[in-house]
């Protein structure tokens, strides 16, 4: 498909995070944007607001008039994450359309592009926001499709008059397939999304796949340790072609020394603007990439100060001194480890209260003994039912399953309403919740209870 000759673009499930950076994409190029989503959201409404017309009904009568006829200059993009079924979907296709995915509307996109893809089952996101954000603040601009709202920008895409293009390249469904960057980054293969894959071995065929299709004068950076091919090697251990050297926690920050031993070059006490180990390996690999095309240290080390992450990316929603909420989107059992190591690295002297809703039925299988090896580093476990996004009940497998393999004492399975009073009641200093599902929708009421206003 030629998509410069596209005037129009329908998306169904525009409300997701990498559906609604197209459709502003589509929207900042001047296209008429309409699309479908199961329901509203702070994400739809802001869309709305920018000019772009949503429905909430499967309905075909909803369906623009100038989509109800075939033309080549009407694309209409779908993600994998809605029903096959829908009647939306169904009149599309029995109409002649041809319905591309995001991925590959993604791939199309990119040609034009040097293309840097982050790649990975968790920390893409991160790394491919905290790259964006340093070839910005540098001078040297990139245009970015993000799999996050960058705080910095309050948005998952930016904008620039530039070659470069970062994108976050997502393994779900292979969609990452479709992407033949310059530049690519991988930060994990960890086990995740085997109810697509099946097992690990076919979700490492899939990276092996990517990786394959970084042009010939390209670089691969790949995390130390995954049995990937690779031309630079990144890590928070020497044993790497560029790591963190001198991780220290002073104020509540993490400071760290950047070394690439291949380029000789050395970047002292780096302030950086979000928490975690895990993070300064993302900074790392953010790093890395940003001398490979040319920016500056003092520069880089500027940028990385200022970066404020990613909204629900140990997200700070209250950090005061005698209250700290966090909110984080780890839904994979190395995510939770990262993000609760963090949390007790920064507030060693403090109990952590964990508030973690499980997201497919399949994962929480797949992974029980893992999460509860995770969830065991909070000092109280407060389990959420499992949120089922596109799945149904598989049995046996529930939140009070999974509650009773985690080895700590003070654990209890509560609905909204319970936590709410658990947390007036209690007023914990140190307060986390995490999932990928509706957890969200617990922030704004806890931080009411927690803050009094």
């Amino acid at each position: 498909m030629n998509i410069s000759n596209v005037r129009q673009v329908y998306l169904i499930g525009i409300g997701g995070i990498g559906m609604s950076a197209l459709a502003r994409y589509f929207n900042h190029l001047g296209l008429l944007v309409f699309g479908y989503d199961k329901t509203a959201s702070f994400l739809t409404r802001q869309l709305s607001d920018e000019g772009i017309k949503i429905t909430y009904t499967d309905s075909i009568e909803e369906i623009p008039l100038s989509f109800k006829q075939l033309s080549q200059e009407n694309l209409v993009i779908y993600t994998p994450a809605t029903p096959k079924d829908l009647k939306i979907s169904t009149f599309f296709v029995e109409l002649g359309y041809r319905l591309f995915k995001r991925s590959e509307v993604l791939g199309l996109i990119s040609e034009k592009y040097f293309t840097i893809a982050v790649a990975g089952t968790h920390g893409k996101t991160t790394t491919s926001s905290m790259i964006a954000h340093i070839l910005t603040d540098s001078g040297f601009k990139c245009a970015a499709f993000l799999g996050g709202i960058a705080a910095n920008y309050n948005s998952n895409i930016l904008f620039a008059n530039s070659n470069l293009l970062v994108v976050e390249a997502d393994e779900f469904d292979r969609s990452f397939l479709t992407l033949h960057p310059n530049i690519a980054v991988v930060t994990s293969t960890d086990p995740d999304h085997l109810d697509i894959y099946g097992d690990l071995d076919h979700m490492l065929e899939s990276f092996h796949l990517f990786i394959q299709q970084v042009s010939a004068d390209g670089k691969r950076i790949v995390k130390k340790g995954l049995s990937l091919p690779f031309d630079l090697t990144y890590a928070t251990s020497s044993d790497a072609d560029a790591y963190a050297s001198n991780i220290e926690v002073r104020d509540r920050s993490f400071y760290f020394d950047y070394r690439h031993n291949k380029k000789d070059v050395i970047i002292e006490n780096i302030l950086l603007g979000i928490a975690g180990k895990h993070n300064v390996e993302n900074a790392v690999a953010a790093i890395t990439v940003a001398l490979e095309l040319g920016v500056e240290k003092t520069l880089i080390k500027d940028a990385l100060a200022s970066f404020k992450g990613v909204k629900r990316r140990f997200e700070y929603i209250v950090n005061q001194d005698d209250v700290v909420f966090i909110d984080d989107y780890a839904h994979h059992p190395e995510e939770l480890k990262a993000c609760l190591l963090a949390v007790k690295s920064l507030f060693p002297r403090e109990e952590v209260t964990c508030i973690f809703q499980p997201h497919l039925f399949s994962r929480t299988r797949d992974f029980a003994a893992g999460f509860a090896e995770s969830l065991a580093l909070a000092d109280t476990l407060i389990l959420m039912d499992i949120y089922p996004a596109r799945e149904e009940p598989i049995a046996g497998i529930t939140s009070d399953w999974l509650l009773e393999k985690v080895e700590i004492k003070n654990k209890m399975k509560l609905d909204r309403e319970e936590i709410l009073a658990y947390i007036k009641q209690n007023k914990p200093k140190v307060t986390l919740t995490v999932g990928a599902g509706n957890i969200d929708l617990l922030v704004a009421p806890i931080k009411k209870v927690l803050t009094n206003v």
